[in-house]
């Protein structure tokens, strides 16, 4: 898109941009998405910026009508298997904040130098200043969701001190984080004591949300998962392994529908999570966001695969219709392996047990070193335990399923399933060579086209 491209998205409020770019308005000092409903300013005080961490390294504060800052992610970081594409994947996943910048520019395989370079110069900020725009938001959400002490709040967030988050907040809002608590319409109630957090998890366009619950709803495994209610009203539990405890996530299949644009719809799936550390918040809702598929691009997709005379009736029947991925890569890639009754049986012998509010799922999936012994599992379970095998946000995709059509027991459709489901890969077509090759029209997007046609 060029410049005057994005100014008539701008114009009209165009919702279907919301997280691919943001434009800030040079009289105002203020950034937004392009749907926000403020009146449209004039094109020579407006900049354009790919990133909301790039609007704010040029001083720019969020708006308070539209919050930029909870939009969704762009869909371009699902697409592209590059250094920058697999840099923001685990930027997204708490990466920087776990480990730092070096511990990203490791699992890339770059130096520090290198990868804040190549950010820089696509996304207008570097590692830091992405994770510190991710940490903001985290800190807002806590701010207006729990009754946590502001202090705990900082920390929860991932940051370094309370002076720093203070500063942070007022940069970025334009408010303290004592007001940012007390404002008024912000469209969240401050949750009880215990009653976990209450997230609304945005998604661009239309959501195919029934889709995604019948598969969740077939793939559930006892203990761990569980759907619950009728059909349109239905709510998807499960536990998470996050790097600082164990949580339990609930997400509703309502999908509540936001201010309409002119040429868009967009909504949101209400969830809540039970944390055992708030630190792990960011993580938890990214792993949620790739599990539901949040964050694709709806109209792409279907632009490009309703052309197609043989996809034409299966698109307009189901707008929107997502490519889910999952919340835990490596339980992803062992359940593939094993199956549904063997998965079961290994969670029943080797699942940790988690604390689960209201009789929820209450085990954590195995880890990789617990199967190693397994008789079906065990060679793929080895080479997770050893690193042979990475399934990380930041993997790369083609090595991945190389490594995994190497491990014994893997068959070439399994390894396709799990680059697609486990590493959230939208160009996968998981069937044999010949057909794969007629699929070219369908590229970047193979991967929602395979659950047009039933092969996911």
């Amino acid at each position: 898109m060029d410049e005057e491209t994005r100014y008539e998205a701008v114009a009209g409020r165009d919702a279907r941009f919301d997280g691919v770019f943001f434009f800030a308005v040079e009289t105002t000092g203020i950034y937004c998405r392009p749907s926000c409903p403020a009146v449209t300013p004039k094109r020579r005080n407006v900049r354009f910026f790919p990133t909301a961490a790039a609007a704010q390294g040029h001083g720019f504060r969020a708006c308070r009508r539209c919050r930029p800052d909870a939009v969704p992610g762009s869909a371009e970081w699902n697409v592209r298997a590059d250094v920058v594409g697999r840099a923001m994947r685990m930027i997204g996943d708490g990466v920087v904040d776990r480990e730092g910048v070096p511990g990203l520019a490791g699992r890339l395989g770059y130096s520090t130098r290198q990868v804040q370079r190549q950010l820089t110069a696509e996304l207008g900020a570097g590692p830091i200043a992405l994770a510190r725009a991710q940490r903001a938001h985290t800190a807002r959400i806590l701010l207006q969701t729990t009754g946590l002490p502001v202090t705990e709040i900082a920390f929860a967030s991932g940051f370094a001190s309370v002076r720093q988050f203070n500063d942070t907040m007022r940069q970025i809002y334009a408010r303290t984080p004592s007001e940012l608590r007390a404002e008024s319409g912000t469209g969240t109630v401050q949750a009880p004591a215990g009653a976990g957090v209450p997230l609304r998890l945005a998604h661009r366009g239309p959501y195919a949300a029934r889709e995604v619950f019948d598969l969740l709803a077939r793939e559930a495994l006892t203990g761990v998962e569980e759907i619950s209610g009728a059909p349109g009203e239905r709510t998807y539990r499960r536990t998470l392994r996050l790097p600082h405890g164990p949580a339990v996530a609930a997400v509703q299949e309502r999908r509540h529908p936001g201010r309409p644009g002119p040429a868009t719809r967009t909504g949101w799936l209400e969830a809540r999570l039970h944390l055992t550390d708030l630190r792990d918040l960011t993580t938890a809702v990214q792993r949620l966001r790739r599990l539901f598929d949040l964050d694709a691009d709806p109209y792409a997709v279907d632009d490009r695969l309703g052309a197609d005379p043989r996809l034409a009736q299966a698109v307009a029947a189901r707008p929107g219709l997502r490519s889910p991925g999952t919340a835990d890569p490596e339980e992803y890639a062992l359940r593939a392996v094993l199956g549904p009754e063997a998965a079961a049986a290994a969670v029943v012998a080797h699942g940790e047990g988690v604390s689960a509010p209201a009789g929820g799922p209450n085990r954590l999936f195995p880890r990789a070193r617990a199967l190693r012994a397994h008789p079906v599992a065990g060679p793929l379970a080895t080479a997770l335990a050893d690193g042979t095998v990475r399934l990380d946000p930041g993997a790369d995709r083609d090595e991945t399923e190389r490594a995994l059509r190497a491990v014994p027991g893997v068959h070439p459709h399994t390894a396709a399933l799990i680059r697609m489901r486990a590493l959230g890969d939208p160009d996968v077509w998981p069937a044999d060579p010949e057909t794969e090759n007629a699929r070219e029209a369908w590229r970047p997007w193979r991967s929602y086209a395979a659950h047009h046609v039933g092969m996911a």
